[in-house]
């Protein structure tokens, strides 16, 4: 049984850290500025503008902070900054009996995959995957429908995606239920063989990334499928593959050739060009939720992961 942390209200104190790659401090400072205008208080990491070559500071400054905000009774919410590349190297070190006994609000994406994942899996909290502080909400193209996802920490909606939003495809029809997993695909991947290993069967899974070639999108689809961790999903919810483009002028198959073979492959019901991930808007969702992918109405619901 999965634990929901509980809403947000004004007034509350919520944490920011870096736990991958170095933040951008002008990009930072915007986006703590929004959480404010949500009527929250900021707690920074201490290590937070640490950096250790392309790190947020070394494996125990990154540790440390996450820890330190599971800890702190006062932190309702923990916000990362952006994500890059790191969290995997925390994540045996991570204690998970400590957020286990402190369920708290988790925020992030993209390199955050392999948190949310371990953290899900080895201490049972729902998470959410949403856009962070500096790589999203610090940026002119920061959107004010990706701002008002952060409505569902307040408020305990469940979300509603549908064509009100952007256009969605749905390939394989169908009406499938399940747990809510995924993330960013490359993460995903490199969840196998460890003891994070994500888990799939009878879930709906959802997949989004950034700046890889459809051959590269091919090679982990397929690893994936090797891994036996497509067969037996209940659903695919595909995002946004930002600038997932063929290098030029070499032989290539296109991003939706490659989706499509798996897509066909796997045979459940599908639902693509969601707008989560890398993008604007971007929508949040929560992970570990139960939801129904409804491929007939091109509707996708996920329950609130908020108590």
């Amino acid at each position: 049984m999965l634990t929901k942390p509980e809403r947000l209200q004004k007034g509350d104190c919520v944490g920011v850290i870096a736990p991958g790659s170095p933040t951008n401090r002008e990009n930072l400072e915007k986006g703590i500025a929004f959480l404010e205008s949500l009527g929250l208080r900021v707690k920074i990491g201490r290590n937070i503008y640490h950096r250790y070559g392309y790190l947020a500071g070394a494996d125990e400054e990154r540790l440390t902070d996450l820890n330190e905000m599971f800890a702190d009774p006062v932190v309702k919410a923990i916000f990362c900054s952006n994500g890059g590349y790191g969290t995997a190297r925390i994540a045996a070190d991570l204690d998970y009996d400590l957020i286990r006994r402190n369920p708290k609000i988790f925020w992030g994406y993209s390199d955050i995959t392999f948190l949310h994942t371990s953290i899900r899996q080895k201490s049972g909290l729902v998470t959410f995957h949403g856009p962070m502080l500096s790589s999203d909400v610090g940026k002119d193209t920061w959107s004010d429908v990706s701002a008002s996802s952060f409505r569902q920490l307040f408020n305990n909606e469940n979300v509603v995606y549908d064509e009100h939003i952007a256009p969605i495809e749905a390939p394989v029809v169908g009406r499938a239920s399940g747990e809510f997993v995924g993330g960013n695909l490359c993460l995903l991947v490199t969840t196998l063989g460890t003891p994070y290993e994500i888990e799939t069967k009878d879930k709906i899974l959802f997949i989004e990334d950034i700046h890889e070639e459809p051959r590269s999108v091919d090679r982990m689809l397929n690893q994936l499928w090797l891994a036996g961790k497509l067969q037996h999903i209940a659903g695919l919810a595909v995002g946004d593959f930002n600038d997932c483009e063929p290098e030029e002028g070499k032989p290539t198959l296109s991003l939706d050739e490659v989706l499509s073979y798996y897509i066909k492959r796997i045979n459940r019901p599908t639902l693509t060009g969601l707008k989560i991930g890398h993008c604007q808007p971007h929508i949040a969702v929560p992970l570990g939720t139960r939801a129904v992918l409804n491929a007939n109405q091109k509707q996708l619901h996920i329950e609130s992961g908020i108590s």
